[in-house]
């Protein structure tokens, strides 16, 4: 509604707005609800692996266990359940990973093992060409 101060005695030329904007906001209203949903994003295409691809028997993951022999001495080194010297664990891991697509080796450690000598077994194997490395904790 519109107002007015004082006197009224000339008749006032003021078109009221208040109707529009009721009706203006009962469209807007209704424009909202009737609208479908819209799903926003973008829409993409995720390329699938061919079959040729698909490996039908997948290579087992490296997995570099630190046994421990008791303090003070240096902790015996497998390669998936294989022993193996701390001499020969660069070369060995450098031939796996070279007939290897995935460069991916996995740590695991007694917990009595220091973390020396788990860091040097991160250290060799991240020369030996592994890009990834993951330590492996206790399974419980």
């Amino acid at each position: 509604m519109s107002m007015t101060v004082g006197a009224r005695s000339t008749q006032s030329s003021e078109i009221n707005v208040t109707p529009l904007i009721d009706v203006l906001l009962v469209l807007l209203i209704i424009f909202m609800v009737i609208l479908p949903e819209h799903k926003w994003g973008e829409q993409t295409l995720v390329p699938q692996p061919s079959a040729e691809s698909v490996e039908k028997n997948p290579l087992a993951p490296i997995v570099i266990q630190l046994k421990d022999v008791g303090e003070s001495k240096r902790p015996l080194l497998k390669i998936n359940q294989e022993e193996v010297s701390w001499d020969a664990l660069e070369p060995r891991l450098t031939a796996v990973f070279k007939v290897r697509v995935d460069r991916v080796a996995f740590v695991k450690g007694d917990p009595e093992v220091d973390f020396e000598y788990v860091a040097q077994a991160v250290d060799i194997t991240h020369h030996a060409g592994a890009d990834r490395i993951g330590l492996l904790g206790k399974q419980d």
